[in-house]
C-alpha cells in the first residue's frame, strides 16, 4: 500500500482536531442555551444587598418618628417635669412603633411626629428597661396608611458590613449617617451576668435623639435598634439586635412587659484568670456579689460580698456564696450560664449548689417574677410609674 506523504497526515490531522474543537465548542454552547435561564432566574432570587443609599432613606424615613415625652414627678418641688426625645420607626400597619424603653417608659405624656409633620399621641404598649426595648402604639390616618419598615436577620449580620442609621439626632429630623459593623455580640459595661445582652457595634454615627432609631442593611432592613454610645469615644455605638427584639415583641404587646423569673442576686463568673490574680481558694461558678432585698436567693438564707477588690478596672466584692451549678448544670464554662437561665421560668423549683467557707449546700426554691427594680431604669429616671399593661393584641404583620 502507497504511504501517504507526510503533509497530507498532518493535514488530515489538522482536520480532524478542528472538528473535534468545534463539536466540543457545539456542546458547550447547547449547555450554555439550556442552563442560563435557570442561571437567571436563581441569580433573580439571590438578595441585592447593594441598594443605592439615597434609595434606602426614601423607602425608610417615611416611615420613622420623631417621640417626645414628658413624665411628672409628685415627689419633688424643683424640676418636677422631665422630657425625653428620642426616634422610633413604624413596623405596622396598625401603627406599631419601636423605640427605647429610656425614651417611652414611664411617661406620663408621649407625642410621635410622623414624617410630614403631623404631631399624633402615642400610648406605650409594653416596655422592657433591661434590654431597652418598647413598643408604642399610634392611631391609623383616617386616609391612607401608615408607611413601615422591613426588618431582617441580625444573625446574619457579619463585621465589615454597611449600615446606615436615621433618626433625629440633637433634634435634626430624618437626617442618615452611614458607616460599617465594627463589632459583633458585644456586652455593655455594667451589664449583669444574669440579663446579658449581645449588641452589635457600629461606626456608624450615633447621637442623642437617635435613641430608639433603625439600623438598616444595604437591603434596606433594620437590623437592630439604636441605644447607646461610648461617649469619651469616636463613633462607637451600640444597637440591640432585631431578632431580640422580635423574640420579646409578643410578651410586650401582651403582657405590657417580659416575664422574668427572680433568682435575686448578682455577680460575676469566675475565670481561670482571676483565681491566679487573686491567688484564693475559689471553685468555678458564680460568685455572689449582691443579694437582692426580699428576693428568694435572701429568704434562702443566700449571702452576698463584703469585701471590695480592685483587679484593672474591674471592680469586685468579695466573701459572698459561689453558685456552682443549677439544676445540677455546672457554670464553670461561660457559655452554659446564659442558655441555663434561658431554661428557667417562673413558677419552676430550682435547685442551686452553693459553695461556702469551705462546705457545700443545697439551696432550692420557687421562682416568682422579677419586679422592676430601681437600677433596672437610667440614672435620673423616677421610679414611680407602674409596669404598662398590654391589650392583648397579637404581633399582627411583624416580619418573625
Amino acid at each position: 500500500m502507497q504511504e501517504l506523504p507526510l503533509v497530507n497526515m498532518m493535514s488530515i490531522r489538522r482536520v480532524f482536531l478542528s472538528v473535534r474543537v468545534r463539536f466540543r465548542d457545539l456542546i458547550l454552547t447547547a449547555l450554555l442555551i439550556l442552563i442560563f435561564p435557570f442561571c437567571g432566574a436563581y441569580a433573580a432570587v439571590l438578595p441585592k444587598c447593594d441598594e443605592p443609599i439615597a434609595d434606602i432613606y426614601e423607602k425608610i424615613s417615611p416611615a420613622v418618628v420623631t417621640i417626645i415625652g414628658q413624665s411628672i414627678n409628685p415627689y419633688r418641688r424643683d424640676d418636677r417635669v422631665t422630657r425625653s426625645v428620642g426616634s422610633g420607626f413604624i413596623v405596622d400597619g396598625r401603627g406599631l412603633v419601636l423605640t427605647n424603653a429610656h425614651v417611652a417608659f414611664g411617661r406620663q405624656s408621649l407625642r410621635v411626629t410622623l414624617d410630614d409633620g403631623t404631631i399624633v399621641p402615642g400610648r406605650l404598649l409594653g416596655a422592657d428597661p433591661i434590654f431597652d426595648i418598647a413598643v408604642m402604639e399610634i392611631p391609623k390616618p383616617d386616609k391612607g396608611s401608615l408607611p413601615t419598615v422591613s426588618t431582617g436577620d441580625s444573625d446574619k449580620v457579619r463585621v465589615g458590613e454597611d449600615v446606615i442609621a436615621i433618626g433625629n439626632p440633637m433634634g435634626l429630623d430624618q437626617t442618615i449617617t452611614r458607616g460599617i459593623v465594627s463589632g459583633m455580640n458585644r456586652i455593655l459595661p455594667g451589664t449583669s451576668m444574669l440579663f446579658v445582652e449581645p449588641m452589635i457595634q457600629t461606626d456608624t454615627p450615633i447621637n442623642p435623639g437617635n435613641s430608639g432609631g433603625p439600623l438598616i442593611n444595604r437591603c434596606g432592613e433594620v437590623i437592630g435598634i439604636t441605644t447607646a454610645i461610648v461617649e469619651d469615644a469616636q463613633n462607637i455605638g451600640f444597637a440591640i439586635p432585631i431578632n431580640l427584639v422580635k423574640g420579646v415583641l409578643p410578651s410586650l404587646i401582651k403582657n405590657g412587659r417580659v416575664i422574668r423569673p427572680w433568682l435575686g442576686f448578682d455577680g460575676t463568673l469566675i475565670s481561670a484568670e482571676l483565681k491566679k490574680v487573686l491567688n484564693l481558694p475559689l471553685v468555678d461558678g458564680l460568685l455572689v456579689e449582691a443579694v437582692e432585698p426580699g428576693s428568694p436567693a435572701e429568704k434562702a438564707g443566700m449571702r452576698g460580698g463584703d469585701l471590695e477588690v480592685t483587679v484593672g478596672t474591674t471592680s469586685l466584692l468579695l466573701g459572698g456564696d459561689i453558685v456552682t451549678s443549677i439544676n445540677g448544670r455546672g457554670l464553670g464554662d461561660p457559655e452554659m450560664l446564659a442558655p441555663t437561665l434561658r431554661a428557667l421560668a417562673v413558677g419552676d423549683r430550682v435547685k442551686l449548689t452553693v459553695y461556702r467557707e469551705g462546705n457545700i449546700r443545697e439551696v432550692e426554691f420557687v421562682l416568682p417574677e422579677r419586679p422592676l427594680m430601681p437600677s433596672d431604669l437610667p440614672e435620673g429616671q423616677s421610679f414611680f410609674v407602674a409596669p404598662p399593661r398590654g391589650n392583648g393584641e397579637a404581633l399582627g404583620g411583624i416580619d418573625k
